[in-house]
């Protein structure tokens, strides 16, 4: 058994004063010792101010991703500790490498998106140009910078590794640095990975620090330049949120809390169609995997009244198959919960749940486990539920029960199914199982606004489904209402909670000096020398070129015409062209930009390879025959 260590300013610090123990999932054996803190939790945010951020800021977008792409690659190298430990957890090998592989390709994903999406440069450019003077020398635009504070990330226990990455993936794309506290139940898996983090030496001094533990003072400390974010209960949450610092300093606050997702069937998908075979499949996988300790789990279950028994039955069979115990065994398709406490609570929920629901698979007293002594493990079975009255019943809309368990109920019409759906208050995530496109549009428009995710599955999509569960880098997660009000991930809209969008107003070269990017209006410089024969560090923003005059020529639209296969009317078709909105011919659009390209271009062998594309191409006037 290990102690576990905390990272503050750039050491490992082990926690003073009496240890709490935390147990394996499935032996009940000791596994790792946390302290009390014993930190100082004002030096470890100036610090992270301090070291931290200016060596974050200094990096450019570019830089950052690839930092994230080196960081993914050394902990996939070194993935076998990682998996070896989670065990500890009671997760199955799928259980986690959700966890440990999912979280490590949110930072593949960000580094992509950083390469692709985001400029070579510290800051980032938002939006256009904005006019606001009548002879173009007052203008503005928007500009986005990195806040100059610390990121903390309070996490969960049910995903120790992706939890944590998924959150230091934009933070660290951004150009923040970060401080980690994981729930202390599966902290020792987090404490692992941090380590192999820190060991690689890839990200700068001071950008990652690690609490194990509670976070005592610390947002006594926070400034309106620092972000928090938390995952864990809503009553957790709320009283976080309402610190008064939080309040006081407008702090960015980040919450994802409770949620009872809903999974669908369409009154479509009745027995023996696919998406009814489809919808039974995804319920036992979503109620067992990670024993249904997912933050985006089913919890309801919606079916039409004329197929409810046999949904509770087809549910039935699918987890009696799902044979329970220590993950190491062969065959074993769950393991147990994280700990002890929350077997008790989930127990305490499914009582609550019990007061206006029947039992319909499952029994908490009496089940059997495989490879594993249940009286030591943190083992739950699997359990279903059916409430007969769910629009008059709000146990089954407000009791979230976090482990495997989801609560059955029917509807008459579609628009019942979507007002149970949003008796959730703000859930994260919801989905359909239907065949029927207007049954899609139906529940998307009926519960969208109350939900952050929707997954619309039907026999053509399921192959490449990424499942009810599982969010993507490239989507929002997050829910309203109940679910905390938040988001994190879709892509570059995660980055932006991290950075301050400013309005800058000024002359156009100004802007253009501040900015890097030429602005209309700004100073055209010109050069003896074509721009086309400089290297890319010679070129200064506004370099311009003059080029020679093109006249276009009837000629020239027959000819394109027949080179491209192009016969629209409007270039071929005096007689047809004179009643459309041109009034006579016009030139190709794509012929303008290629003789536009022709003026430009340097024919002598130079430092320039392709041109690779034009962005926010736009045909906005006619060019007709004759024009220059």
């Amino acid at each position: 058994m290990r102690t576990l260590t905390s990272y503050a300013e750039g050491q490992w610090v082990a926690g003073a004063g009496n240890a709490t123990t935390l147990v394996h999932a499935v032996t009940g054996d000791p596994v790792a010792e946390v302290g009390n803190n014993g930190l100082d939790f004002k030096t470890m945010l100036e610090y992270g101010r301090r070291v931290g951020g200016p060596a974050m800021r200094k990096l450019t977008f570019h830089e950052r991703a690839r930092m994230l792409k080196a960081m993914a690659q050394h902990l996939m190298a070194r993935k076998d500790d990682f998996y070896a430990l989670s065990a500890a957890t009671g997760a199955t090998k799928s259980d986690s490498w959700v966890d440990i592989e999912g979280g490590i390709g949110t930072f593949f994903s960000y580094a992509g998106k950083g390469r692709r999406e985001l400029p070579d440069e510290t800051f980032y450019i938002d939006g256009d140009l904005e006019a606001l003077s009548k002879g173009g020398t007052f203008v503005g635009r928007h500009i986005a910078v990195p806040l100059e504070g610390v990121a903390v990330h309070i996490n969960a226990y049910n995903f120790p590794c992706w939890g944590m990455l998924e959150k230091l993936a934009p933070t660290f794309l951004a150009g923040m640095p970060a401080i980690v506290k994981p729930a202390s139940a599966t902290s020792f898996l987090t404490e692992l990975m941090v380590r192999s983090m820190i060991d690689a030496k890839i990200l700068p001094e001071g950008a990652l620090q690690l609490i194990i533990g509670g976070v005592g003072d610390l947002f006594e400390h926070l400034t309106c330049q620092d972000v928090v974010t938390f995952t864990g209960s809503a009553s957790t949450g709320r009283k976080l949120k309402a610190h008064p610092k939080i309040i006081e300093e407008s702090i960015r606050f980040n919450m994802e809390a409770d949620s009872l997702n809903f999974c669908m069937l369409g009154p479509d998908a009745t027995p023996g169609t696919e998406e009814f075979d489809l919808f039974i499949k995804e319920i036992g996988r979503e109620m067992t995997l990670k024993a249904g300790q997912r933050c985006t789990g089913v919890r309801r279950i919606m079916v039409p009244d004329s197929v409810v028994d046999e949904v509770i039955r087809a549910v039935g069979k699918r987890l009696a198959g799902a044979t329970l115990g220590d993950p190491s065994v062969d065959g074993v398709r769950m393991g147990p919960l994280a700990s002890k406490a929350q077997v008790a609570e989930v127990r305490k929920n499914v009582d609550g749940i019990k007061a206006a629901a029947e039992v319909v698979y499952g029994n908490y007293d009496d089940f059997s486990v495989t490879g594993a002594d249940r009286t030591r493990g943190a083992f739950f079975p699997a359990m279903l539920l059916h409430c007969a009255e769910p629009l008059r019943r709000s146990e089954v809309h407000d009791i979230e029960v976090f482990g495997p368990v989801s609560t059955v109920m029917g509807y008459r019409t579609v628009a019942d199914a979507c007002e149970l759906a949003k008796r959730g208050k703000g859930s994260l995530c919801g989905s359909l199982f239907s065949g029927d496109d207007r049954v899609a549009r139906e529940v998307v428009l009926g519960t969208a606004a109350f939900h952050g995710r929707l997954m619309l599955v039907n026999r053509r999509s399921a192959k490449e489904s990424t499942g009810h569960g599982s969010p993507m880098p490239q989507l929002v997660h997050g829910g309203p209402g109940r679910a905390g009000g938040g988001e994190e991930m879709g892509g570059m809209r995660s980055v932006m909670h991290y950075l301050q969008r400013t309005a800058l107003q000024g002359h156009p070269e100004t802007l253009t000096h501040v900015m890097k990017v030429w602005m209309k209006g700004a100073d055209t410089p010109t050069d003896v020398a074509h721009p086309f024969s400089k290297y890319f560090d010679d070129i200064q923003v506004g370099d311009t070129l003059f080029t020679h005059r093109r006249t276009v020529t009837e000629a020239d639209v027959v000819n394109f015409a027949g080179i491209s296969g192009d016969y629209f009317y409007a270039h071929t078709d005096e007689m047809a062209a004179k009643d459309s909105l041109f009034g006579r011919r016009v030139a190709h659009g794509y012929f303008v930009l290629s003789a536009a390209a022709g003026l430009f271009v340097y024919p002598p062998k130079g430092p320039v390879l392709a041109n690779y594309g034009l962005e926010r191409l736009r045909f906005t006037k006619p060019v007709y025959p004759g024009d220059t």
